[in-house]
């Protein structure tokens, strides 16, 4: 998975007025929980474009004042609620040898036979929780929707899981092709269809004849 480095400097103080005053110097307070203590720090508030501003999921590299290099990721934010400015961040340290769940963002590809044939395309789920270690965290799970026909859809069991557990049940649907009023019957399922039906229709008519 990407990283994104963000470069800070440690609090000493972690009263109201400090706080205050970091954000009002366009810092961002900061803390960092999953180590041996909580780590309070602050980084500028456009440092966080990248990692917030994104639909995509990074782990964090924090650089803190004296050389001190923390791995993490974005656990929470908060921001005003009416000028939408960075309030405060939550991160979790990350440790090479420890599990992490984290959202992963599903991007589709392909172009689904039933949604050529008139179908929608619903995408139930965007983001997938999964369970691994930081070496083994995807940047993005990816789904080819090709062969998907109308009324077909995929969920978390039909998905290889390789170096990660999902953290959702098998059946949890992450995208389906649904019918419209402008759909149109597959071609493969029209080939089914006229296999099928016609010798079954020619009975019943010779039936009603005989009678």
């Amino acid at each position: 998975m990407k990283s994104i480095t963000i470069n800070g400097s440690q609090r000493e103080s972690v009263g109201k007025k400090a706080t205050k005053a970091l954000r009002n110097a366009g810092q961002v307070p900061c803390v960092l929980y999953g180590g041996d203590k909580p780590v309070h720090f602050a980084a500028p508030e456009l440092a966080f474009s990248k990692l917030v501003y994104t639909p995509n999921a990074h782990t964090v590299v924090i650089n803190l004042e004296g050389g001190e290099v923390l791995k993490a990721v974005l656990q929470d934010i908060q921001f005003h609620p009416t000028t939408d400015r960075i309030l405060h961040v939550d991160f979790y340290q990350l440790f090479d040898d420890k599990e992490i769940a984290l959202d992963i963002p599903v991007q589709l590809v392909g172009n689904s036979k039933g949604v050529k044939n008139g179908g929608v395309l619903r995408r139930n789920n965007r983001k997938l929780r999964i369970k691994a270690l930081p070496a083994n965290l995807p940047d993005f799970i990816e789904i080819d929707i090709t062969p998907l026909k109308i009324g077909d859809k995929v969920a978390v069991g039909d998905l290889p899981s390789g170096d990660y557990t999902f953290l959702h049940s098998d059946n949890t649907v992450v995208c389906q092709v649904r019918t419209s009023r402008t759909a149109v019957v597959d071609d493969e399922d029209e080939d089914e269809v006229e296999a099928g039906d016609v010798p079954a229709t020619e009975t019943d008519d010779t039936a009603a004849v005989k009678e």
